[in-house]
C-alpha cells in the first residue's frame, strides 16, 4: 500500500512508533495531489509552504516525544467555505475571491491545536449552495475520480473528490442540505453530518442558512471518522448551539437488535434503479446483522422541507448579499435567489422556522418507535459534472438538516457500472456516536475500504 492510501489512525499509529515521518507522508500525499488534481480539480487553493513548515514541526515534536494530540502531522483537505487563518476563502465566488480570514473556525482550530497539517482549500459550489455539482467560474469544475466525466456532488465536492482519490485521507466539509453525504455517497466515503451544534462554529463566515448548516468529516474509514469527531465537537461559550455537547463524548457499544425504519422513497420523488436495488440489498443486510427492519408510509411530513426550503436559502442568499455589488458577478442561478429572497416577507421566513419546529416534532415521535432511519443517501446516480442535478438526487438530505439530526452515508454496493452508491443512517438528535458504532459493525461485515478508483 502506498503512504498517501494510509487512514488518519493508521499514520497516527506509525508517527508514534517511530517508523513514518509526517514530513514523508507530505511528500507522498503531495505528489498524489500533483498527479491526480489536474484531473479531478479537488482544491481552490493550495499551500505547500505552510504544509511542508506544519509538517516539518511535527517531525520535530514526534522526535522530541511531544506530539501535540491525535491529528499531529495528519494532512488534511479544508472546504473552502471554512475559514482558516491567513488562507484565503473564496466560498466558490468571485464576490470572496480576495478574503482572507485572520482567524481559524473553531473545528479547524482545534485540529490545528493538534497538530493537523493542512494542504489547502477544496474547491466547493457558490456559496455552498450547489445544484447538485461543484462547478464556478471562479474555480471551474471538479470531477468525480470513478468517472471523470461525472459530478462528484455537490457542495463539497472537492473534499470527497480529494479523499477518494487519495489527496489526504479526511477532509473537513459542511452540509447544510446534504453537502457531505451526497457527495460522499458518489465517491464512496464515509460522510457524517453531525446533530446541529454537536461541533462549534465560530469566526466563521456568515452563516445564510439558518442553523441548518454543519461541519463534519469525510473519510474512508470508520476509525477515521470517530478520530475527527473526537477532535473536532464539544462546546464553545460563544455558540449556544454547541452547549448540549461535551467534548468528551465517546462512541459505546452498539446495542444489539437495533428498530429501524427503512424508507425505500420519500414524498413522490423517484429513485434510480440501480440506487434502489444496492440499497435494498444493504436493508436486508441490516436484517441480517440482527436489526428489525421495517417500512411504512414516512411518520414526517416531507412536503414541510420541500415547500419551505426554498424561502430560508433565498432569504439568506438576499441577506448575504445585501448592499453588495453582485449583478454579473455570481452563477445566474443564485441572482434568481437573491431576487426572490429580496421578494420574501417576515412572515414567509416564520412560516419556515415554524414548519421545520413541526418536523422537529414530527421526527421526536418516530424515534419513540424506531432507534434509526434508513433511506437512500442520493436518488441518483452521479451525472456530467457541468450539468445540475436533477431534483429527486436531492430528496433524502434536506429534511435531514432542517430537523437537526445527526446522519451518516455509508457506501453499499456499487451500480453494475462501478459507480459509488451510499445508504443514510439517521439517527435521534445528538446520537452521533450510535451512527459512528452502527457503521463500524456495517464497516465489519461488508467492507468497502479497499475500493479505489483507477485514477
Amino acid at each position: 500500500m502506498q503512504l498517501w492510501q494510509l487512514s488518519a489512525t493508521e499514520l497516527a499509529a506509525r508517527y508514534r512508533h517511530g517508523s513514518l515521518l509526517p514530513s514523508a507522508v507530505l511528500t507522498a500525499v503531495w505528489d498524489r495531489l500533483m498527479a491526480v488534481n489536474p484531473a479531478i480539480n479537488a482544491y481552490a487553493t493550495l499551500d505547500e509552504a505552510g504544509a511542508r513548515c506544519a509538517a516539518a514541526l511535527s517531525d520535530a515534536r514526534f522526535a522530541a516525544g511531544t506530539p501535540r494530540g491525535a491529528f499531529d502531522g495528519i494532512p488534511l483537505g479544508i472546504k473552502d467555505n471554512i475559514t482558516v487563518g491567513g488562507m484565503r476563502c473564496a466560498w466558490g465566488s468571485e464576490l470572496w475571491q480576495d478574503f482572507v480570514p485572520d482567524r481559524d473556525e473553531t473545528p479547524v482550530a482545534r485540529l490545528r491545536a493538534q497538530g493537523a497539517v493542512v494542504l489547502g482549500k477544496t474547491n466547493v459550489s457558490e456559496f455552498t449552495l450547489g445544484r447538485g455539482n461543484t462547478d464556478t467560474r471562479l474555480f471551474g469544475t471538479t470531477r468525480n475520480p470513478w468517472d471523470l466525466a461525472l459530478t462528484p456532488g455537490a457542495s463539497t465536492g472537492g473534499g470527497a473528490a480529494g479523499v477518494a482519490a487519495g489527496i489526504g485521507p479526511v477532509a473537513l466539509g459542511t452540509d447544510g442540505g446534504g453537502s457531505i453525504r451526497r457527495p460522499a455517497c458518489h465517491c464512496g466515503l464515509l460522510g457524517l453530518k453531525p446533530t446541529t451544534g454537536r461541533v462549534a462554529r465560530i469566526d466563521g463566515l456568515p452563516p445564510i442558512l439558518h442553523d441548518a448548516e454543519v461541519i463534519g468529516p469525510l473519510a474512508r474509514s470508520v476509525d477515521d471518522i470517530a478520530m475527527v469527531l473526537t477532535a473536532i465537537q464539544g462546546r464553545h461559550d460563544e455558540d449556544r448551539l454547541s452547549y448540549p455537547f461535551d467534548a468528551t463524548d465517546a462512541e459505546a457499544a452498539l446495542p444489539s437488535g437495533l428498530s429501524i425504519l427503512y424508507l425505500p422513497q420519500v414524498g413522490d420523488w423517484p429513485v434510480d434503479a440501480p440506487v434502489a436495488e444496492s440499497c435494498a440489498v444493504a436493508a436486508r443486510r441490516m436484517a441480517a446483522l440482527g436489526h428489525r427492519v421495517e417500512t411504512v408510509a414516512a411518520p414526517f411530513d416531507v412536503a414541510l422541507f420541500d415547500t419551505h426550503w426554498p424561502v430560508i436559502t433565498a432569504a439568506g442568499v438576499a441577506w448575504l448579499l445585501r448592499g453588495k455589488a453582485w449583478r454579473g458577478r455570481i452563477g445566474a442561478t443564485y441572482e434568481e435567489m437573491a431576487e426572490m429572497g429580496a421578494g420574501l416577507s417576515a412572515a414567509q421566513y416564520q412560516d419556515a422556522l415554524a414548519a421545520f419546529r413541526e418536523l422537529h416534532v414530527q421526527f421526536a415521535r418516530a424515534f419513540r418507535r424506531w432507534d434509526i432511519i434508513m433511506t437512500p443517501t442520493a436518488g441518483a446516480l452521479p451525472w456530467p459534472a457541468e450539468q445540475f442535478g436533477q431534483p429527486h438526487n436531492r430528496a433524502f438530505t434536506g429534511w435531514v438538516n432542517a430537523a437537526g439530526l445527526p446522519a451518516i452515508n455509508v457506501p453499499c454496493d456499487p451500480s453494475p457500472e462501478g459507480l459509488p452508491i451510499g445508504a443514510q443512517f439517521i439517527a435521534p438528535f445528538g446520537q452521533d456516536w450510535l451512527l459512528v458504532a452502527l457503521a463500524r459493525q456495517i464497516e465489519a461485515a461488508h467492507p468497502w475500504a479497499q475500493r479505489w478508483p483507477a485514477l
